[in-house]
């Protein structure tokens, strides 16, 4: 797992020992950010469910004005901190539950959710953050989940995008419109 581009290209980013976590793959997060690389530089980020933190770290090596780490896991929150450090960068890294974190955080311009796989919580954090309106007018959502997992619509000014699927993973891309 490394960086793939930017400030921090080809650093190796610290992998968690257990199944805990479940690291985005190198041919998803390569695509991820292939869908999102003229919507990063000088935008502020939220990588919810942060896992490693990759997605986070790769958007501020791509220069991202900055980053938001959000993760329940102490095991996850230390391994960013890990990961962020060997990085030389610096960011906001909260240990706490996602979904209330959504209720207070103000606006982002890109957030990533990947949670684990089999739970609601893609839905209930799609809910949250349209219920406190929190991403900026044109900004992006990416989720990442199992292929067959139905999308959901949204209400307005949200919307769902286009799908994208890698063997047993899609990634779907939600914004907002201005």
């Amino acid at each position: 797992m490394r960086v793939i581009t930017g400030t921090a290209r080809g650093r190796r980013l610290k992998e968690p020992k257990g199944m805990d976590i479940r690291p985005t793959t190198d041919k998803v997060k390569e695509s991820i950010f292939n869908i999102v690389q003229f919507d990063i530089e000088g935008r502020r980020v939220l990588d919810l469910f942060a896992g490693t933190g990759q997605l986070g770290i790769e958007a501020l090596s791509r220069g991202a004005k900055s980053v938001t780490f959000v993760d329940a896991s102490k095991d996850a929150v230390n391994l960013v901190k890990d990961n962020l450090s060997h990085c030389g960068m610096e960011a906001a890294v909260v240990h706490g539950d996602s979904l209330s974190f959504l209720e207070r955080c103000g606006k982002f311009d890109l957030i990533f959710i990947d949670p684990p796989y089999a739970t609601d919580l893609i839905e209930r954090a799609l809910e949250k953050i349209i219920k406190f309106d929190i991403l900026s007018e044109s900004g992006i959502i990416i989720y990442e989940t199992v292929r067959e997992k139905s999308v959901l619509p949204l209400k307005a000014p949200y919307f769902v995008g286009r799908e994208y699927s890698y063997g047993k993973v899609k990634l779907v891309v939600c914004g907002r419109q201005a």
